[in-house]
């Protein structure tokens, strides 16, 4: 499995901006997806996972509502629409696949748990 995202840029303080991950398997729907984040100089941290059908989110306490996961399983594609951008949201993201459809909190927010990962895409919000 190839994983391929996109969408990062340069942002404003209350911006927005889309990520997408697209998956090169082709059972996707088998994996639970997730995004992660590594700012310089910090360790790499959970932003938000979604599970194989769609239908279970989660997120880490700092979205705070201000990002949403989802996915296309018909296109492959895992998304990230993160909204009210701030400066210490400034990071590359990376998409990630955990082998199962499924995991608890625990799971879903541990980096070492998954197996794929996207090349990353740099996300710089300016104050």
């Amino acid at each position: 499995v190839q994983l391929q995202a996109s969408g990062g840029g340069l942002v404003q303080a209350g911006g927005s901006l889309r990520l997408s991950c697209v998956s090169s398997g082709r059972t996707f729907s088998v994996y639970a997806m997730a995004w992660f984040r590594q700012a310089p100089g910090k360790e790499r941290e959970f932003v938000s996972a979604i599970s194989g059908s769609g239908y279970s989110t989660n997120y880490a306490e700092f979205v705070n509502g201000r990002f949403t996961v989802s996915r296309d399983n018909a296109k492959n594609t895992v998304y990230l629409q993160m909204n009210n951008l701030k400066p210490e949201d400034t990071a590359v993201y990376y998409c990630a696949g955990l082998s199962v459809a499924h995991g608890s909190a625990s799971v879903l927010r541990d980096h070492r748990r998954y197996a794929y990962w996207g090349q990353g895409t740099l996300v710089t919000v300016s104050s």
